[in-house]
């Protein structure tokens, strides 16, 4: 086909795709006596945003109240708190609704057991709505009928019905197959139960016209379909998923070709809480026997195997459904999110350079990520010994090949100290590994901290080289993934004759655009070490940084930002389009611990109040808490600082940021570092003599969690010669992975000793040609 013959076809494929959704959702849907979809379900399938359905028969025929109220409540706000909007969906006082309010949740979950609760399936909708006063759980193919009428394509839940053992004779197949054979909702589950028929389930599935596929969830290759709560069953899945991006596409095409039938994507359980499967059979076989004998068939079948598989693990069942469903809610969430974003832009499949949904050359890559992994090659002497060590900080960020260009005019004609432009001029060039997250997770590692340094290379030469540089430092390399094709990223440093930067230049391209990698290896890097410390750097892409970040606070770590740039740093508080993720505030503050320089720092609250981050209800009640203004009192501002500063207003935009990060360190260069840090209640400096002068605020004292503001200037440790300055490269990262290094310890050092340690690693790192001075490790013994 001719370039121009493609290039309609594209386009003819964009606007059919757009012609559809805009006939399908230019209206709102009709009312109808029988059928309730709440306002804010309507408007958001209008509005194009990521819809998650949720089922409601795990409450009333489930989980016993009041936990049943107390997961539906959890369920909502994992969906809320990913982005998405849930849509609850049941049948109460006899008319089905979509998007159940917190109420009407309670209702329902309160008449569990009362013999005017009914299961509801897609048979019993007319039935149970038909002027009679019913309430109901919807079971999954219920749940499919109404998110279908709702215009909801995202469905997440627990487990799925299938084929029952023996059910070539007694023909008992759940309605939850027919309907994802019919209806086209993508279904998110963890499979089915393990003691139905799955074989014969899925080749069910597959007369039915159902595509089916299992996340693979950090595995290589082909992977069992599950058995809800066992990962494995024994039986291949026809397909794997590598990402939600991926399930997106399929969810997306499918739509777009018109067809009516569903998806199911299986969801694993999580690896934590899976119960082993030579385990799970042997109770299998005894439940079912059981079953057999008391008499149980048809919709007694199914409650009294589970109820007897819960007596036989002791409960561990009940641990494991929970953490699934949580999951697979997670997971759905995740494929709204991806839906949305290909919805308001049906061609992006074409349109992007490395199509990320159909990149089968991405997907072979990470395969191969991990067996380079295991190589002698790739390991450093303490991987070799094939035990996994702890990591205490997982550093995010960038790996580069740093050039350094250093100014050297002739002797004799030095007119002036900065190169001149648009011309050559004479330099010293040295190469050096480097980039912010490397040079972060080498200081670490100097001081004896257990690191892991999560990043990218190419698979070029320069990335050839980033490997043997990495081996020859000892670091854990099992975080670096290889992209090819790609190329390694590089940064290239133009400096006067007084080594102070005078222009750079970086290619940090390959850190665009990877959050198919964040999924399939570095979550479950996070998932699995569980660090102490986050530390992230800006050089990542926004939705990329933030699931950093989400994913960080979701495994209780601290998290470290290093804003890199003047125009990175503010990807912390800028969105990405189409992305719904906010910082929070204090106490529920995502990051912890920012280094900025002071351009940086100005940048960063540029975009926050751009972003409108001043204006939040919950940044002032954080600010009156603190009982200041928002920019604080400039007498005692210029006390504590200087007017220079103040008149600067750098502690004034440390200030208004401290309710989304509440320590900052702003680096001056050769005024030093200013502290700005919130306390908590019964910080001993809040009432000490010596500390009183740093004292900003004292909160109220009925606030719980917000003691003071404490902000204090430290001068630099010692005043450095322009001949001694080496090299600026990497004096912030080791500024930052010093403070790391220090807080990561079990009996942390007070911040303010460790910020002196710091200033003293910094110093050494300038008068060192490495991005980081090997010689820092003799500060170890001051942290």
């Amino acid at each position: 086909m001719r370039a121009s013959g493609l290039c309609r076809t594209v386009s003819s494929y964009k606007s059919a795709v757009r012609c559809s959704h805009h006939a399908a959702f230019s209206t709102r849907i009709p009312k109808n006596p029988f059928l309730q979809i709440a306002d804010e379900i309507q408007e958001a399938v209008h509005s194009n945003k990521p819809v998650v359905a949720l089922e409601t028969t795990i409450y009333t025929h489930g989980f016993p109240y009041p936990q049943s109220t107390a997961l539906a409540s959890h369920l909502e706000s994992v969906v809320r708190e990913n982005g998405g909007i849930p849509a609850t969906i049941g049948v109460l006082n006899g008319i089905a609704r979509v998007g159940l309010d917190a109420e009407e949740l309670i209702q329902l979950t309160t008449s569990a057991g009362r013999t005017a609760t009914k299961k509801i399936s897609r048979r019993d909708l007319g039935y149970g709505i038909s002027g009679r006063k019913f309430n109901g759980g919807t079971t999954v193919a219920g749940t499919m009928v109404l998110a279908h009428l709702a215009g909801i394509k995202i469905f997440a839940t627990g487990g799925l019905g299938g084929v029952h053992r023996g059910g070539e004779d007694s023909m008992d197949i759940s309605a939850d197959l027919t309907e994802l054979g019919r209806t086209p909702v993508t279904v998110i589950s963890s499979g089915c139960k393990s003691f139905l028929d799955i074989p014969r389930t899925l080749e069910y599935l597959e007369t039915q016209g159902v595509g089916v596929g299992t996340f693979a969830d950090g595995r290589e290759g082909t992977v069992d379909f599950p058995a809800f709560w066992t990962r494995d069953s024994g039986i291949q899945s026809p397909s794997v998923i590598r990402s939600e991006q991926e399930a997106a596409a399929i969810t997306h095409a499918q739509s777009a070709l018109g067809l009516s039938s569903g998806l199911l994507f299986a969801n694993p359980v999580p690896a934590q809480d899976s119960i082993p499967r030579s385990r799970m059979d042997v109770i299998m076989a005894q439940a079912i026997s059981d079953a057999v004998e008391s008499g149980s068939t048809g919709s007694d079948n199914t409650p009294f195997i589970l109820a007897r598989i819960r007596e036989l693990t002791e409960g561990q069942t009940i641990k494991a459904n929970r953490a699934l469903i949580e999951a697979n809610v997670l997971r759905g969430t995740k494929v709204a999110c991806e839906l949305a974003k290909l919805q308001a832009n049906p061609g992006e499949l074409f349109d992007r350079n490395q199509k990320l949904y159909t990149n089968d050359s991405l997907i072979e890559n990470l395969k191969g990520y991990q067996a380079q992994s295991a190589s002698t090659e790739w390991m450093s002497a303490g991987d070799r010994t094939g035990q996994e060590q702890p990591v205490d900080v997982v550093v995010a960020g960038s790996l580069a090949i740093d050039l350094s260009c250093d100014f050297a005019p002739s002797k004799g004609r030095q007119s002036s100290n900065s190169p001149e432009l648009q011309t050559s001029n004479p330099a010293q060039i040295s190469q050096s590994l480097g980039g912010v997250g490397q040079n972060i997770a080498t200081t670490l590692h100097l001081l004896g901290t257990n690191v892991q340094l999560c990043s990218t290379i190419g698979g070029d030469e320069a990335g050839a080289s980033v490997k043997e540089m990495l081996v020859a430092k000892g670091l854990l390399l099992s975080g670096v993934v290889e992209k090819s094709p790609a190329r390694t990223a590089q940064y290239v440093a133009v400096n006067d004759a007084r080594k102070d930067l005078v222009l750079a230049m970086a290619d940090m391209e390959i850190l665009e655009g990877c959050r198919a990698e964040f999924d399939a290896v570095w979550k479950h890097h996070l998932d699995r070490h569980r660090p102490n410390w986050l530390v992230v750097d800006a050089n990542w892409d926004s939705h990329t940084l933030n699931n950093w970040i989400m994913h960080g606070k979701a495994v209780n770590a601290r998290i470290a930002f290093e804003p890199v740039s003047v125009a990175k740093s503010q990807r912390l508080f800028a969105p990405a389009p189409g992305d719904s993720f906010q910082l929070g505030v204090l106490p529920s503050h995502m990051v912890s611990l920012a280094t900025p320089n002071s351009l940086e720092l100005a940048s960063m609250h540029a975009a926050s109040r751009d972003a409108g981050c001043f204006e939040r209800d919950d940044w002032w009640q954080v600010i009156d808490a603190l009982g200041l203004s928002s920019s604080g009192s400039r007498e005692k501002l210029v006390s504590i600082t200087n007017a220079s500063l103040v008149d600067e207003g750098i502690p004034q935009q440390s200030i208004q940021l401290l309710p989304f990060i509440p320590t900052i360190l702003t680096k001056l260069g050769e005024k030093g570092v200013l502290m700005t840090q919130v306390l908590r209640p019964g910080d001993d400096r809040l009432t000490s003599s010596e500390h009183a002068r740093y004292i900003l605020a004292h909160a109220d004292i009925s606030r719980q969690t917000i003691g003071g503001v404490y902000m204090r200037l430290f001068p630099p440790t010692e005043q450095i010669a322009a001949h001694d300055v080496v090299s600026v490269n990497g004096v912030g990262d080791t500024f930052l992975g010093v403070i790391v290094a220090g807080l990561a310890k079990n009996n942390p050092k007070p911040l303010i000793d460790l910020i002196h340690v710091a200033q003293r690693g910094s110093v050494m790192t300038l008068r060192s040609k490495e991005a980081v001075n090997p010689e820092i490790s003799i500060l170890q013994k001051l942290l």
